[in-house]
């Protein structure tokens, strides 16, 4: 008889079968061919360039913010929806809706890697992702009745404070839990991993799981109303707030996020606003990025990526805020 423990859990063995990027394309395609059509009503301005030149820069773009998001713990959509829709002629509403489902494939493309690798929980992913699943379609719903100017300034604002978050957090590597709190403990929420920089066995465990939960709620909401994923928050939250290891929090934010956009891109697949031209491109660049993100997650130094990913931040939330203002077209 097989031992129980080898055996392998009905989630990690889905995510396996998403690893394959012809499955997840074919699943793509079909529910995109199949939606409706009732967003905005122009995907782009006229353009002297060729028509195959703007999916092109989609998937090249898109490989780069794989590459750097999943080590970075944030989600491809936090990059994809400021890059993508300040410096693309795409409308608002379908940026956001392609975000969702970059961040979606960038996080099912990497889980497999890192669930096998320790790097991620899924008894600390699902009791947070389902209160924050829930909120994220009432986000979307907001997110679609507000004008694409709103949207646009208020993502160069929540964008903005995302770098101000990240430049003044000290976020600990291996943060000191001396006691976990009840709720945690009855949930196990606990686990070792194999940290690659150094080659220790860590083990660790959270606290605070009650307040966790309730800030998950309002994350779930930003992450359906921007098209962002969120991943930005869900760092410091099982980081800084429940005291889950930096690596961790970074690998469990993927699987997450993987629930959470699922719930808010079926909105927007439903309101018509996402399209085969702007998503597929991007969807199939991001899972490219996202498996060498995985591997990179292992021994890469977080500083190197943290600093890139401010950046990259910084100058898109500026340019989302004065679009958004009509201050630069």
């Amino acid at each position: 008889m097989h031992d129980v423990a080898t055996r392998t859990p009905p989630i990690l063995a889905f995510l396996k079968q998403l690893r394959r990027p012809w499955l997840m394309l074919a699943i793509l395609l079909v529910l995109l061919l199949a939606g409706p059509v009732q967003a905005a009503g122009s995907v782009a301005p006229t353009s002297p360039l060729p028509w195959w030149f703007w999916p092109l820069a989609l998937f090249v773009t898109c490989f780069f913010i794989g590459i750097v998001a999943v080590p970075a713990g944030i989600g491809g959509g936090t990059l994809f929806v400021p890059i993508i829709g300040g410096f693309f002629p795409f409308h608002l509403d379908f940026v956001r809706g392609a975000g969702l489902l970059v961040a979606l494939a960038s996080a099912l493309a990497a889980g497999p890697l890192l669930l096998r690798g320790g790097l991620a929980s899924l008894r600390l992913a699902l009791p947070l992702a389902l209160l924050a699943c829930m909120s994220s379609i009432a986000g979307a719903l907001l997110g679609l009745a507000l004008p694409a100017s709103a949207i646009q300034t208020a993502l160069g604002l929540i964008v903005l404070g995302i770098v101000a978050l990240m430049l003044m957090s000290k976020k600990s590597e291996f943060p000191h839990v001396a006691q976990p709190d009840r709720l945690s403990s009855a949930l196990g929420i606990h686990g070792v991993f194999i940290d690659g920089a150094s080659g220790r066995a860590i083990d660790w465990q959270v606290h605070r799981t009650p307040l966790g939960l309730v800030l998950f709620l309002a994350i779930g909401v930003m992450a359906g109303m921007f098209g962002i994923g969120a991943g930005w928050a869900n760092v410091p939250a099982l980081n800084l707030l429940m005291g889950a290891p930096l690596k961790v929090s970074a690998g469990t934010s993927g699987l997450v996020l993987s629930l959470v956009d699922s719930s808010a891109a079926w909105v927007y697949l439903n309101r018509g606003a996402v399209l085969p031209m702007i998503a597929v491109p991007s969807v199939v660049g991001m899972m490219l990025g996202a498996r060498i993100g995985a591997r990179l997650l292992h021994v890469l130094k977080g500083s190197v990526i943290r600093k890139m990913v401010i950046t990259l931040l910084l100058f898109a939330g500026i340019r989302a805020l004065l679009k958004g203002l009509g201050l630069w077209v």
